[in-house]
């Protein structure tokens, strides 16, 4: 399976219940096969203290294992992580992507 990872470029912003929770011009785009684009985005440009880790853990055999985070006041396990991708990957590492169907709105403009 091909796995592209590439900057951005532009602005992506995370929106839930009308509130920006993510908001960066540094969001790494990943392209993987036939899914949509998933934006990764640096940590520093997320709302931390909206998010609250989770025990939830996944196995994906080309990035590696995936923590889980949920929206403070909201749905549970909707950001993941890789905070130790495998070494083809390390452009997502540590670094937070949204489930677009848990947020209002994930826009990159």
């Amino acid at each position: 399976m091909g796995i592209v990872t590439r900057l951005a470029g532009g602005r992506v912003q995370v929106k839930f219940n009308g509130e920006v929770i993510a908001d960066t011009r540094s969001a790494v785009a990943l392209e993987e096969g036939s899914y949509p684009v998933v934006y990764y985005i640096p940590r520093e440009d997320v709302r931390m203290e909206r998010l609250e880790r989770t025990s939830h853990r996944t196995h994906c055999p080309y990035k590696g294992d995936a923590s889980y985070y949920s929206i403070q006041d909201g749905p549970a396990n909707a950001v993941w992580s890789y905070e130790q991708p495998k070494e083809d990957m390390l452009a997502i590492k540590g670094l937070l992507a949204f489930y677009p169907d848990k947020v209002d709105a994930i826009t990159a403009s």
